[in-house]
């Protein structure tokens, strides 16, 4: 018989996370309450005393306290995941996209040895700091999802899970707005970026 360690990492088929995702979704909307990681940031910042600068700050953080608890679980989850449960074999991803990543210079990872896959190291370390591709990735990009998140009044787990699930018209606005920037980006911006 199976361990339960073998039994939960086997690939599970996705109808099983949306299932859940549609479980907690009932569940915060019967409790009134919205779903949305970026909003722990502001919480973040509040208990770390940000409302002495800015009134936009100064809030009852401990209304949100489920959702801290939900994203330090997601990130101890994260690190099981990463450890425990972290396949012998880099991120499975289509051939056609190897293709494309390939064709644009990334190299896709076919061994462990050779990395996970989930970020392209060649890209994403501290010497791709000192180039001009390196800063325009992580800092200007850190930066566009930083502000862009605030910006459009929450992240996309916030919009496209918990608005689109509250029927918000903002958050169907600003979802087209992810996939429109996403489109762009990957089909123009990316290609320009990466053979800088």
């Amino acid at each position: 018989m199976q361990s339960v360690l073998e039994f939960i990492s086997q690939p599970w088929h996705w109808a099983v996370s949306g299932a859940m995702i549609a479980f907690v979704m009932f569940l915060l909307i019967y409790l009134g309450q919205r779903f949305g990681v970026s909003s722990s940031f502001k919480a973040l910042c509040s208990i770390g005393g940000a409302g002495n600068f800015a009134d936009y700050f100064k809030y009852d953080w401990k209304s949100h306290d489920w959702l801290l608890m939900f994203v330090i679980g997601s990130i101890i989850g994260g690190g099981i995941g990463a450890t425990v449960l972290a396949s012998p074999e880099p991120v499975q991803i289509s051939a056609a996209t190897i293709a494309d990543l390939t064709e644009l210079g990334v190299k896709v990872p076919m061994t462990r040895a050779e990395g996970t896959g989930y970020l392209p190291m060649d890209l994403f370390n501290f010497e791709a700091l000192t180039s001009l591709k390196g800063i325009i990735l992580m800092v200007l990009g850190g930066f566009c999802i930083g502000f862009g998140t605030r910006w459009a009044g929450g992240c996309t787990s916030g919009h496209a899970i918990s608005g689109l699930s509250n029927l918000q018209m903002p958050s169907l606005v600003a979802v087209i707005g992810f996939f429109i920037g996403g489109l762009v980006t990957t089909h123009f911006l990316l290609p320009i970026i990466l053979n800088l």
